[in-house]
């Protein structure tokens, strides 16, 4: 990489990009107009006179300079405006990996799931066979109000056929959103119904939850699932832990896997929940080497809970804080793999036009002073590589392939870390492969699972629509003991023939899928999936068997919490 954000000219650049080249485009003109030629009678520019009107000085210049003269001189009209929108984006790529140029057109989509609402009908749905099929209605929101219900196919929109015509799913979603109080006109096909039942649903406010699941796994063990750090996930969660604490939590498991990322201030603020007062929660430190630390205020009120974190390699940025945090201070232990390893700050900026950059303007560190981000001086394509490289490396099934630096880092308590890029695990969990056979791979390629699935929640759907609780959802499941074998005949219906001993072997993993799909296609959604999915996710299953040992004990006494009340088995 040759342009470092240290020298100031790539963010000079970008202001001289957007603003100084219009200025100089019209003194390049008037220039142009009173000299005529370059000095030496040509207008060639051989002689540099357009150079010496133009007081051409530094790289600023240069690209402002030859700006001008493509569109002055440039044999065929072009727009400098497209220009500018496309030579940004690789100006910001020399820097690092994650400052960004956003187009006007694509800055409220990318900013929507951090923002935590938007406008549109309240349903969730996923397009099966090429067509729209309602999972969840969202309660109170419009498609309520106007008698939409689960299982609903949506076949018409606004008299548009949208069912058997390969629309993608994004184009679907943009013909169902809309400003709020606008209406739009659904054909939609149900069971027991002859034809098309027509509704008419008025757009709304539409929340975006970040908070996937909160429910008790086990006795006396909470579970939350964090997608995202958005505008309201501090709020969210802290609703969750209270009425989980209600239910009889004494001990949390706080699956942060898979989330990217959101606003520091929810990280923080998240943060303040579990640490005591005057805990170092993160610290920044820009160009300069000036820091800000960031420290826990002590009015959190789950200070003493037994605490276990779950990451792996999709955890990124916000989640590396409230993980390097909890870490660090000996708070509680972290579970899984290694993280992403996002430790840039970046500052949105704001342009005329409604489109914005995103620029990396500081690093984070952790309490201990370990940097949160990973290396990428070979340039953005092998650092988009770094998940496949894990892979190839073997660090994702071993912790002993993982490559770390040799500097030590000490906790709060004295146990010994290192850097490197992202948080390593106080307990490493392999990717779990126990039950992946040919068979297993055929049907779940084929999305059988996931088509069964929609056929027995129609077969069921008074029933599935009644469930309320985890306990309603296993008293809908118990009465199902045929559950696999009738996949497996469904499978070979669907041109996967069965193989009874790789069945036997996958049996247990297809068991747990399809009760989870089928959880999550009530209303508890993501509750009832993570509810039945857990008995094979050797991850969570890792984090329940730290809590019911008990919490090991540092070299200064820290993590000294027992939990009792674990015997037994999870439900």
């Amino acid at each position: 990489m040759n342009i470092k954000t240290k020298n100031g000219g790539a963010i000079a650049l970008l202001v001289g990009v957007g603003l100084l080249a219009g200025l100089m485009i019209g003194a390049f003109a008037a220039a142009w107009q009173q000299a005529g030629t370059d000095g030496d009678g040509s207008g060639d520019g051989r002689n540099g006179g357009w150079g010496r009107i133009l007081g051409l000085g530094g790289g600023r210049d240069k690209i402002s300079y030859t700006m001008s003269l493509i569109e002055n001189l440039y044999v065929d009209p072009i727009s400098a405006d497209s220009l500018v929108e496309s030579v940004i984006p690789l100006i910001l790529e020399e820097l690092d990996p994650h400052s960004v140029y956003i187009p006007a057109a694509d800055l409220a989509e990318v900013s929507e799931p951090l923002e935590g609402e938007f406008d549109g009908i309240g349903v969730t749905f996923n397009m099966v066979t090429d067509t729209v099929v309602v999972l969840n209605v969202i309660r109170y929101g419009p498609s309520e109000k106007a008698g939409v219900q689960n299982g609903d196919r949506i076949i018409r929109i606004d008299d548009s056929l949208v069912a058997g015509r390969n629309i993608p799913q994004d184009q679907i979603v943009r013909r169902l959103r809309g400003p709020r109080g606008t209406q739009v006109k659904l054909g939609v096909e149900r069971q027991g119904a002859s034809g098309l039942v027509p509704i008419t649903v008025e757009r709304g406010v539409i929340p975006i939850k970040a908070l996937d699941a909160a429910f008790m796994i086990a006795p006396e063990v909470g579970f939350v699932k964090l997608s995202a750090f958005s505008r309201m996930s501090g709020n969210e969660l802290q609703k969750a832990l209270s009425e989980l604490v209600e239910q009889g939590m004494r001990s949390l498991i706080f699956d942060l896997r898979g989330n990217g990322g959101g606003y520091l201030g929810q990280a923080t603020e998240i943060v303040n929940m579990f640490l005591p007062k005057d805990e170092l929660i993160v610290y920044t430190e820009d160009r300069n080497g000036k820091q800000e630390r960031m420290y826990s205020n002590g009015r959190g009120g789950f200070t003493e809970i037994p605490l276990v974190v779950l990451i792996d390699e999709g955890s990124a940025s916000s989640s590396e804080i409230l993980a390097g945090a909890i870490q660090d201070n000996d708070r509680g232990m972290i579970v899984g793999r290694r993280s992403f390893g996002k430790g840039l700050v970046q500052r949105e900026i704001p342009y005329p036009d409604g489109s914005a950059v995103r620029l990396t303007v500081a690093r984070y560190y952790t309490p201990s002073g370990r940097s949160i981000q990973k290396p990428y001086d070979h340039g953005s394509e092998e650092y988009r590589m770094d998940i496949y490289n894990r892979f190839s490396h073997n660090e994702m099934f071993s912790a002993d392939s993982i490559r770390q630096d040799s500097v030590t880092y000490y906790t709060r308590g004295g146990r010994v870390m290192h850097g490197g890029g992202g948080i390593m695990p106080d307990y490493f969990v392999p990717v779990d492969t126990v039950g992946i056979t040919p068979y297993y791979q055929r049907v779940n390629g084929r999305n059988l699972i996931y088509l069964f699935v929609r056929e027995w929640a129609d077969r069921h759907r008074a029933r599935v629509n009644s469930v309320a609780t985890v306990a309603d959802l296993d008293a809908l499941l118990g009465g199902s003991p045929r559950l696999v074998d009738d996949f497996v005949a469904y499978a070979a219906r669907n041109g996967v023939a069965p193989d009874y001993k790789q069945i036997a072997i996958s049996r247990e993993v297809i068991d747990a899928r399809l009760k989870a799909l089928i959880g999550n296609n009530t209303a508890l959604e993501y509750n009832g999936y993570y509810a039945k999915i857990y008995v094979i996710d050797s991850t969570i299953l890792k984090a329940l068997d730290v809590l019911k040992d008990g919490m090991p004990t540092g070299p200064a006494g820290a993590l000294g919490m027992t939990m009792t009340g674990l015997s037994g088995q999870a439900n």
